[in-house]
């Protein structure tokens, strides 16, 4: 016959987890089980259910709209270049992005065409007023003399630098950064670019 009381004639492993912790010892968490280590629980990957998932993916897109609505009032709504280089240099935005891809040296009229991603009929007429201006000309291709090379002239190339230098101005609130907040924007906006693989680089 058991000399244990009515109460606890169970099976004793079962009775060792509801009897009281001994003393000086801590309480298992809850949801761990009895002699298993805490950290064992928390190793183990949590599983989404799929309306988790999608809500957390809503949530990525919505941050991202922001994102993208507030880097546009930034660049288009508060600090708008075009219409500042096109009063400084009296010239419509494609001439002035004429003179921009020209930069880098001439072009035949198909390679300034597709620079633009305008057709030959309109960069001819783009061309001829840059030529009317004396900001552009054309010579004979060095290897095709059927073909011709549009090139910036002295006056050209110091319009052209007066853009990039408009265009590429930082506003005064982008210079006032913090310099980590800073390197970390630029990390970022490279990324975004296309100029880096990996944003966290």
């Amino acid at each position: 016959m058991s000399l244990l009381p009515r109460a606890d004639r169970r099976d004793p492993v079962l009775t060792a987890g509801v009897m009281a912790d001994p003393p000086g010892s801590e309480p298992a968490p809850i949801g761990v089980p009895v002699g298993q280590p805490e950290t064992a629980m928390l190793s183990e990957p949590a599983v989404l259910s799929e309306p988790a998932l999608l809500s957390g993916r809503a949530e990525r897109l919505a941050r991202a709209a922001r994102v993208w609505r507030r880097i546009r009032a930034v660049v288009v709504d508060r600090n708008e270049r075009r219409r500042e280089v096109c009063e400084a240099l009296d010239l419509s935005f494609i001439r002035v992005k004429a003179l921009l891809a020209l930069q880098a040296g001439p072009l035949t009229l198909g390679e300034l065409a597709a620079a633009l991603s305008i057709d030959r009929p309109y960069t001819t007429l783009t061309v001829h007023e840059l030529e009317r201006r004396g900001l552009a000309e054309r010579t004979v291709h060095p290897d095709d003399r059927r073909s011709k090379l549009v090139e910036l002239t002295a006056s050209g190339r110091t319009a052209a630098r007066l853009a990039d230098d408009m265009l590429n101005r930082p506003p005064a609130a982008l210079v006032a950064l913090d310099p980590a907040d800073l390197a970390t924007l630029e990390r970022i906006t490279a990324y975004l670019a296309g100029e880096s693989a990996d944003p966290t680089a």
